[in-house]
């Protein structure tokens, strides 16, 4: 029983300690890299060259997932909520074409027609970005204040399959926090979604 116990105990610790140190990419309180990628209109863009934001949200979609695809209004209504108060919604694309043709930049620029996107959708296409900020799935957030220092990062809210049914919207909560002063609380969910296509 004792034996027992000691192994479970350090099958314990063996297990939580990776999964804190075995994280790759930001941290809350992390100060976010910035980039240059190029949007649907063909220009780059950086964090950077915008001016008088106060926070960004930086969110890793694609055309292609089922997930992203049920987001994408939720997507909008924030960008039409918060851009106006120094919020804008920045939405990058870190699939690699030749896995998923559907997200190739040609595909991109039909998408955002579309749907009319109302923020910049930009194509992380040398897939340099995605890893940096630790994105793993499609949607993944990460709320960045004006100085790119990360304030809340992971799911956008509480139901993927069901905008009616919402009942903690995580990220609207953590941008409200933020325009009052304050943390967001919590600062960090689980990101729920498809996995990030690899280049091979």
């Amino acid at each position: 029983m004792n034996r027992f116990f000691s192994i479970s105990l350090i099958s314990l610790l063996y297990f939580a300690f990776f999964s804190v140190t075995d994280h790759s990419g930001l941290h809350i309180g992390d100060k976010a890299p910035d980039f240059s990628l190029k949007n649907i209109d063909g220009e780059y863009y950086s964090l950077k060259d915008m001016d008088e934001v106060k926070g960004y949200i930086i969110t890793f979609t694609c055309n292609t997932c089922p997930v992203a695809v049920m987001y994408e209004d939720r997507i909008i209504d924030l960008h039409n909520k918060y851009a106006d108060k120094g919020y804008p919604v920045i939405a990058i694309n870190p699939n690699d074409p030749d896995v998923k043709p559907g997200d190739s930049f040609d595909e991109m620029i039909v998408r955002a027609e579309e749907k009319s996107f109302p923020f910049l959708y930009l194509f992380d296409e040398k897939q340099k970005v995605y890893p940096a900020y630790g994105a793993t799935k499609t949607p993944h957030v990460f709320l960045l204040d004006k100085n790119l220092v990360v304030k809340y990062m992971g799911a956008i809210d509480d139901n993927s399959r069901d905008a009616s049914a919402v009942s903690e919207t995580y990220l609207a909560d953590a941008i409200d926090a933020l325009m009052k002063g304050e943390k967001p609380n919590p600062s960090s969910t689980k990101a729920v979604g498809c996995s990030i296509k690899k280049k091979a």
